[in-house]
């Protein structure tokens, strides 16, 4: 099954492949904003090389998150994530970016979209569960579930995500300022970031997120609901025509 456009396509397909048994083997033709996901897997985006790597590429098994949240409307849904989800900020940033004209290009578009998103939102008290029973509850901006490493338009926000070990990479975004802001972020481009003292990586197969009011989620950039949520990583549930070798 070979999915042509950006992220949010490539989402479409991959949860009804998984719905179907995932079976068949996913490829993908990137056209689109983001385009995130071909980054983790080296996946080109030149057309004629896309199209050899799913033509002639390796499949990869590759494991997927199933997520239960809240609909707006307040209804219980469930839908897969095949790269990274969000809790937070990111959520609306992904809202503001897929409203706004792409012709600048993804990375600029959701660059442009969290400056505008940041300095106007709050941060809000926020408890999250992992699997082991541990758990982090405080003010936090962020709450990232990352199966691949990079998110919202080459941000390399999970440097160390291996889509195949079956955890996420949780990435815990504590009550920044506008100063940090400032100052850290060319550092979510390099990966660099992690060493803030108001970010904390942790790794687990399942997470829960809640908060005292209904925070935007967003799956594979596509904002599809709010709070309460909960990811937990499905082990090999699609093959991926990757670049061979």
């Amino acid at each position: 099954m070979i999915a042509v456009g950006g992220d949010g396509t490539l989402n479409e397909v991959a949860n009804g492949l998984v719905r179907a048994g995932g079976s068949a083997e996913l490829a993908t033709i990137p056209i689109g904003t983001g385009l995130d996901f071909v980054r983790t897997h080296r996946i080109p985006t030149r057309f004629e090389d896309a199209v050899r790597v799913a033509r002639e590429g390796t499949a990869r098994p590759v494991d997927v998150g199933r997520v239960s949240y809240r609909t707006w409307d307040g209804a219980h849904a469930e839908r897969y994530v095949a790269n990274v989800g969000s809790v937070g900020m990111s959520a609306a940033v992904a809202r503001r970016a897929n409203g706004m004209s792409k012709l600048a290009g993804g990375r600029a578009t959701f660059f442009y979209a969290l400056v505008r998103v940041f300095f106007e939102w709050e941060n809000t008290v926020v408890s999250v569960e992992l699997d082991d029973g541990e758990r982090r509850e405080g003010r936090m901006h962020d709450v990232v579930v990352a199966n691949g490493q990079y998110h919202g338009g080459a941000m390399r926000l999970a440097p160390g995500a291996r889509p195949d070990d079956g955890l996420f990479d949780v990435l815990l975004i504590g009550d920044v300022t506008k100063r940090d802001f400032v100052t850290s972020a060319p550092k979510l481009y390099r990966g660099t970031h992690l060493s803030h003292p108001k970010v904390e990586l942790v790794r687990s197969r399942s997470v829960a997120v809640d908060a005292h009011e209904r925070l935007p989620i967003e799956l594979d950039g596509e904002q599809v609901g709010t709070t309460p949520v909960r990811f937990e990583v499905v082990p090999g549930a699609l093959r991926v025509r990757v670049p061979s070798g």
